[in-house]
Order: C-alpha cells, then sequence, then structure tokens
C-alpha cells in the first residue's frame, strides 16, 4: 500500500470521528454554528471516500484504453470535492437562516465548545499532514482534501468566537450570525478548490517557476544539438508530461541523438520527479532562429 493511500485512508478515518465529536458538541448545546460545523464534518467523510476511490483509480498503470495512465482521477475528485463543499455552505446558511427567525438559549455551551474545540485539534493536525505530504507526493486530491480541512479549523475557531460571544452578552442571535460567516468563508474555499482543480483538467501548464527549471535543465543537458523549441508541459496528479522538438546537425547519427535525448529525461526525471518526457528530434533546417521566444537557448 502506497503513502498516498494511506493518507487517504487516514482521512476517512479522522473524519468519521471528527464527525462523531461535533455531531455530539450539536446534540449538548443545540447550536446553529455548531450544526453548521457537524454539517461541514458531513462533507468531510463523503470527500475522503471520494479521494480515496480517486487515488486507486489513479495509481493503476497506464492501459488500451488510457494510455496515459489514470493520473486525473484525482482532479475530478478534488472537483467533486469543491462542489461538496459549496453544497455544504448552503446547508449552513439555510439552518443559519431558521437560527435568525427564531434564536434560541444554547444549553450546556462550554461542555459541547470543549468537544468542539477537541475535534478542531485533530482536524488541524491532520489538515497539516494532508497538505505537507501531499504537496510532497503530488497528488492534488490530498492538498484539495487538506485545504478543505484547514478551512475547517478556522471555521471552528469562528464558531468558538461567536458562541463564546453569544453567552457572555445574552444575544443569542450571534450563533446563527456566526453561521452566516462561516458558510461564507466555506463558499470561498469550495471556489477556489474547484478552480484550481479544473486548472488541472484544462491541461494547463505547469507554473512559470518550474517552466524556467525546465528550460535550465534542457539547455544544460542538450550538449551536441543546435536548439530546442516548441516547450509545452502539463501535469496530471504526481505527473508531470513535457515535450519538445531537439534540432541536431544533419549530419549527426541516430545513435548520437539518441544519447542526447537519454541524457535530457535522465536528468529531468532526478530533479523534478515523476515525468514522462516526449522529444521530438529534427535536422538542422527546422531551426527557429527566427522566432526566439519559442526557443530554449543552448549552449555553443
Amino acid at each position: 500500500m502506497t503513502n498516498t493511500m494511506k493518507l487517504a485512508i487516514g482521512s476517512l478515518v479522522v473524519g468519521v470521528a471528527v464527525l462523531l465529536l461535533k455531531s455530539l458538541a450539536y446534540w449538548m448545546t443545540g447550536s446553529v454554528a455548531l450544526l453548521s460545523d457537524a454539517l461541514e464534518s458531513t462533507v468531510n467523510v463523503a470527500t475522503a471516500i471520494a479521494a480515496l476511490v480517486a487515488i486507486r483509480v489513479a495509481a493503476r498503470p497506464a492501459d488500451d484504453n488510457h494510455p496515459y495512465g489514470h493520473h486525473k482521477a484525482e482532479f475530478f475528485a478534488a472537483v467533486f470535492e469543491g462542489v461538496m463543499i459549496v453544497i455544504a455552505a448552503l446547508l449552513i446558511l439555510r439552518e443559519a437562516w431558521h437560527g435568525i427567525q427564531a434564536p434560541r438559549v444554547l444549553d450546556t455551551p462550554f461542555g459541547g465548545l470543549a468537544i468542539n474545540l477537541l475535534a478542531t485539534a485533530v482536524n488541524g493536525f491532520w489538515a497539516w499532514m494532508l497538505i505537507t505530504r501531499g504537496r510532497r507526493q503530488k497528488s492534488p486530491a490530498l492538498v484539495a482534501d487538506g485545504k478543505h480541512l484547514m478551512t475547517d479549523v478556522v471555521t471552528s475557531f469562528g464558531v468558538a468566537i461567536g458562541l463564546l460571544l453569544a453567552v457572555s452578552t445574552g444575544i443569542w442571535m450571534l450563533d446563527p450570525i456566526m453561521a452566516i460567516l462561516v458558510a461564507l468563508n466555506i463558499l470561498w474555499s469550495g471556489a477556489k478548490v474547484i478552480q484550481e482543480s479544473l486548472s488541472g483538467l484544462m491541461d494547463e501548464a505547469v507554473p512559470e517557476e518550474m517552466l524556467s527549471k525546465l528550460r535550465d535543465i534542457i539547455a544544460a543537458e542538450s550538449n551536441g544539438a543546435m536548439e530546442a523549441h516548441d516547450l509545452r508541459t502539463r501535469h496530471a496528479g504526481p505527473v508531470t508530461f513535457i515535450d519538445f522538438h531537439l534540432v541536431v546537425p544533419g549530419t549527426m547519427s541516430v545513435f548520437k541523438a539518441h544519447e542526447i535525448c537519454d541524457r535530457i529525461e535522465r536528468e529531468l526525471e532526478r530533479q523534478i520527479g515523476d515525468t514522462k518526457v516526449t522529444i521530438h528530434v529534427e535536422p538542422d533546417h527546422k531551426s527557429k532562429h527566427d522566432n526566439p521566444q519559442e526557443q530554449v537557448i543552448l549552449p555553443k
């Protein structure tokens, strides 16, 4: 079992535990804000299941129907997670509206608040684990899950502050008002997760910082070649896809040109990680000296 899969299973276990704790906190208090927090935790469980399924699918090797692999399955899970976050926010807004129309005195607020803060501490630790490990393993599903949990942590702290203000002032309407603020924060988080995931589904190029690094690696390892141009990139889960044209002297042997390509591919794999590199070798008359923006500058 891979580390990514272990983290996905851990997310499901943590999600169920936190949901039970937050549901208990709501049952003890009757707080609309705590109910909103518990509703978000139901989304955590659903998205943890989606992430687990997506990671299993993404780990499958390439086959006849999917020659480039199944890596994009994780992006679908991340989009699903974003949609679920938005739905949770809308449910919270509905409950908050009912709470504003009929504010109620909270039962045993401090006991429920203590349980909710315990669940928040568990969520905070696990969110940090998912984001750091997910980025290290280039898993968008885990990173999206971690970011969602981090918004849950922020939400829970906001709920705690709202409950304390409501208890100390006796203004019980502060409870549903805080739930509305929580819902707006969740909506923003869900929209951001969807946007980031759709960029992967749309084959968005790697960030400019990595693109610059790719150009440097190609330039450093292309001794014997004349030019590299038409560099294109995309990413799918942990895999970075790279393709470009490499111009070599027309008299160069196939064996020598292949050696240069192998050298570039090895160095890209060493420095970037999991890569799929396609290099189209061309003779010197295919050079693009007239369009320097499409070129990778090679050493003379």
